[in-house]
């Protein structure tokens, strides 16, 4: 199953473009640090690392992607089994993970949240492994997993800050006694020390950005956060992780994983109150789907539920409708499975011609930040063009956003454009532009942030940004500007013009 899911992404990386997020990896994985304004420095690494190894081109930097989408499908099988799942359950957490939404959306593009569900995955097996033999010597292996997961994302901390708190409460309590906690966290801080240092040496960017973020997307994101902890997995999974809970809370022979069931919802609660985004509590329930493979894979065979106490096929429908035997309940089952499966592949990957993508777009907007890049360079080109050629040595291109941004710098190039600038999240730290550059500015940016053009004189449309697939997204007929120049010096203007959302 692992190779299967990891065999179809790569066959399907190609069949859009890149993701504004991936153009600004390529362009951060080009001026290596040891963070950024908005990140730590491992995801750019990688994403520097695909392209050089597999090819510089949208199936070039996915194909690490799909290798660790395989290895996530792997570790939800591993951690079923660690929670006595036999062949079948293992099998079934599997085929849970490789067709779910979350897992197949952040397989097909490199995204933080990429490796960020490998590393949530692996500290999740290697804490029930502690819970489950009580030997504090997984303390370091978990600790060197969360350290290397805060080197790509700090978001492990919310795992972390509630497992803890949950194993405290419900036990085992003697997996948090002794000298390898403290050993598991010098490890982990040790490793993830390069970026906190960065980090604080540069005023803490992050929290201004996970700050942004809460303001401005806060209140959706509070409303959307429990249909998509429907959804982000399947509709068709939710009886299986909503049976992992209650066999982790009422199993005595799981009494020692308890708290992984308690740690859930602590997790929501922290993600609703901070205005995070709803999948940041996905890696975490797909644990709990791995715990629920096991009784589901018993209640579809008829040999009874999670509990000691419960007869065979309890909890499974017995009107006139019911399917007869075993094997039609496991059809049945599959059928269902499956057809969650394909819908979640429609949403999340490039199966659709672009044209069609309105039909999913509403759900995933993501889907259509793949489409559109050459064309917007092509429109800069066209801006670019407009400038006097006896101008061009003091003239600059600038865009609002680092997608804007990571695309000219990818594109640009081979088109005959000069590097190009921004004020957004690192690319401010990589300008600003000479203040020689007094001479002409090439600026695109979406309509309705219209305010950057006050910094700029003499503006005016020379060219629009058009997809060529009507694909609504964020720079479909964005403006392409010319102005005379800035309206004083870089050096002094780039503080204004710096922003991280």
């Amino acid at each position: 199953m692992a190779a299967a899911v990891a065999g179809m992404l790569v066959l399907l990386a190609g069949r859009y473009g890149f993701h504004r997020d991936e153009l600004y990896f390529l362009a951060a994985g080009r001026h290596p640090a040891w963070g950024y304004a908005d990140q730590p420095p491992l995801t750019p690494l990688l994403g520097r690392a695909s392209a050089a190894l597999f090819g510089a081109g949208p199936t070039g930097l996915r194909v690490l992607p799909a290798l660790i989408t395989a290895a996530c499908t792997a570790l939800v099988s591993l951690t079923a089994r660690e929670l006595g799942a036999g062949r079948r359950g293992q099998l079934l957490a599997a085929c849970a993970a490789a067709g779910s939404a979350f897992v197949l959306a952040t397989g097909h593009m490199l995204l933080t949240s990429t490796f960020d569900l490998l590393a949530w995955l692996a500290v999740s097996l290697l804490a029930l492994r502690l819970l489950r033999t009580g030997d504090g010597r997984w303390w370091p292996a978990i600790g060197a997993a969360a350290g290397v997961a805060l080197l790509n994302k700090d978001l492990v901390l919310l795992l972390v800050g509630t497992v803890v708190p949950a194993v405290s409460a419900v036990g085992p309590r003697r997996a948090l006694r002794g000298r390898w906690p403290l050993a598991g966290l010098l490890v982990a801080v040790g490793i993830a020390l390069p970026n906190l240092w960065w980090q604080a040496a540069h005023g803490w960017p992050e929290l201004t950005v996970a700050g942004g973020i809460s303001d401005q997307d806060g209140p959706e994101n509070r409303l959307m956060f429990v249909p998509m902890q429907l959804l982000y997995l399947s509709p068709v999974l939710v009886p299986v992780w909503v049976e992992g809970i209650r066999r982790l809370l009422r199993d005595p022979g799981l009494r020692w994983a308890r708290g992984i069931a308690v740690a859930y919802p602590a997790l929501c609660l922290v993600v609703v109150v901070a205005g995070g985004k709803p999948y940041y509590a996905m890696p975490l329930l797909l644990v709990l789907t791995a715990a629920g493979c096991e009784p589901t894979v018993r209640r579809l065979s008829g040999a009874g539920g999670a509990g000691a106490s419960e007869p065979a096929g309890a909890g499974m429908s017995t009107g006139p409708g019911a399917p007869k035997g075993p094997g039609r309940r496991w059809i049945r089952f599959a059928a269902w499975l499956a057809f969650g499966a394909a819908v979640n592949v429609v949403i999340t990957l490039p199966v659709l011609p672009p044209r069609l993508l309105p039909a999913v777009t509403w759900i995933y907007r993501e889907q259509a930040e793949q489409v559109g890049w050459p064309e917007l360079a092509a429109a800069v080109t066209e801006g670019w063009a407009a400038v006097p050629p006896e101008r061009r040595d003091r003239a600059v291109v600038l865009a609002s956003n680092y997608g804007e941004a990571g695309a000219l710098a990818e594109y640009g190039p081979r088109l005959g454009l000069p590097g190009p600038y921004s004020g957004h999240m690192s690319f401010a730290d990589w300008g600003p532009p000479d203040d020689a550059h007094d001479g002409p500015v090439v600026l695109v940016h979406p309509d309705g942030h219209a305010g950057v053009e006050a910094y700029f004189t003499d503006c005016r449309v020379v060219a629009r940004v058009d997809n060529g697939h009507g694909v609504r997204n964020q720079e479909q007929h964005a403006p392409v500007l010319l102005c005379s120049g800035p309206t004083a010096p870089w050096s002094v203007l780039w503080p204004r013009l710096r922003h991280f959302y």
